[in-house]
């Protein structure tokens, strides 16, 4: 059954939680990220599972029309199904909420109660601010995914006692950048289950993470490091992403190199952005490095990777195609400093060897840095 617990309104709303389709025709993408880390032992580095979802041009009409779920499991393993139904999915405006029969249920679809899911779909997921739930079935080995957990939201994207910011600022309110990109949830706690490969994972006060990303423009190219998973500072979440983003209202747009860094520790939120300077270095797979600064605080970065990582897909102009790498199983190393006088005084440094790490797009053809 699923777990049992109260469902409040969530106490750190996001801008940009609610579904951003306008009904207009032409090319359009919306894709959902939902992430639990398990702790780990003295032995073993936790499992993480993390869960992608995604609607394309959901007007219909379109080869790419249709939506689909992927799994990053456990040792990096991957699961994907499609949702060709258009019909049978449903997402919310102005909160977040979203899901996806592969099954036609009785009714409109909608968010069930956790029972009813449960009951009458036999393929398909949910998933809002609180809870998320869903089957996936691989028609290849016959293997059945279930799990079904509540979050509770610790930050949303911004100080812990002040209202959530946009990731990217006021502009990404405006027609002008694609895609549009949105932490929603830098840091919660999970409690439920997840039945992977005969296994059942039962987990409570576990690492959960949450973020968006939409428009009608596709990216190019880009990396990403995150981490909530610190076992010796539980209350500390990063996120750092970058890439080549359009700039302008296509079909008019140039591509701009940006990058930025969001650290939330014991409430508090320490923010690098465009405008700040930021410094990437990242190779092709395997070592991401990001520092950065403004007037009262300084950052370094570090991610690597000794695995090869998994290839996912993302939607593209191309429809959702591979086109980039992740592990679960990241090692992440951060630095964050205070200006004290002259010199710096150390916030928080710590390490975790469940960060998670991403390159995709291209060309990949070098090392890629570059300072914004």
């Amino acid at each position: 059954m699923p777990p049992k617990s109260e469902s409040p309104a969530n106490p750190v709303p996001t801008p940009h939680n609610g579904y951003h389709w306008n009904h207009q025709p032409g090319r359009f993408f919306e894709g959902w990220y939902y992430r639990v880390t398990l702790p780990s032992t003295a032995t073993e580095v936790g499992p993480t599972f993390a869960f992608m979802y995604s609607i394309e041009d959901p007007i219909g009409n379109s080869p790419h029309s249709g939506g689909a779920a992927q799994i990053l499991g456990p040792e990096d393993v991957y699961l994907w199904r499609t949702f060709p139904g258009l019909t049978r999915f449903w997402a919310t405006e102005h909160s977040l909420g979203l899901g996806h029969w592969g099954s036609k249920v009785v009714g409109t679809p909608r968010l069930l109660d956790p029972e009813v899911f449960e009951q009458q779909v036999s393929e398909g997921y949910q998933a809002t601010d609180t809870l998320h739930q869903g089957i996936l079935r691989d028609p290849g080995t016959g293997e059945v995914t279930r799990w079904c957990y509540r979050i509770q939201p610790v930050y949303g994207w911004g100080n812990a006692d002040q209202p959530s910011q946009a990731t990217m600022g006021w502009l990404s309110y405006l027609p002008v950048f694609e895609p549009g990109w949105q932490v929603l949830m830098a840091h919660g706690w999970a409690e439920g289950w997840i039945e992977w490969r005969g296994q059942r994972y039962e987990f409570r006060q576990a690492p959960a993470y949450g973020e968006k990303n939409w428009g009608g423009a596709f990216p190019q190219k880009w990396f990403w490091l995150n981490c909530n998973g610190f076992t010796a500072e539980p209350n500390l979440a990063l996120t750092s992403g970058g890439g080549l983003r359009g700039f302008g209202i296509p079909p008019v747009q140039v591509l701009e190199s940006v990058a930025m860094v969001g650290i939330h520790y014991e409430g508090k939120f320490y923010s690098f952005m465009p405008g700040d300077r930021v410094v990437c270095d990242i190779q092709p797979w395997g070592h991401w490095q990001v520092t950065a600064e403004n007037r009262f605080h300084r950052v370094r970065l570090i991610g690597s990777s000794q695995r090869p990582g998994t290839a996912l897909r993302a939607p593209t102009e191309r429809g959702l195609v591979f086109c980039c790498r992740d592990t679960m199983y990241g090692q992440v190393e951060i630095l964050l400093e205070a200006r004290s006088g002259l010199g710096w005084q150390t916030v928080v440094q710590a390490r975790s060897d469940q960060g998670g790490l991403e390159t995709g797009g291209g060309p990949w053809d070098g090392p890629w840095h570059f300072e914004c």
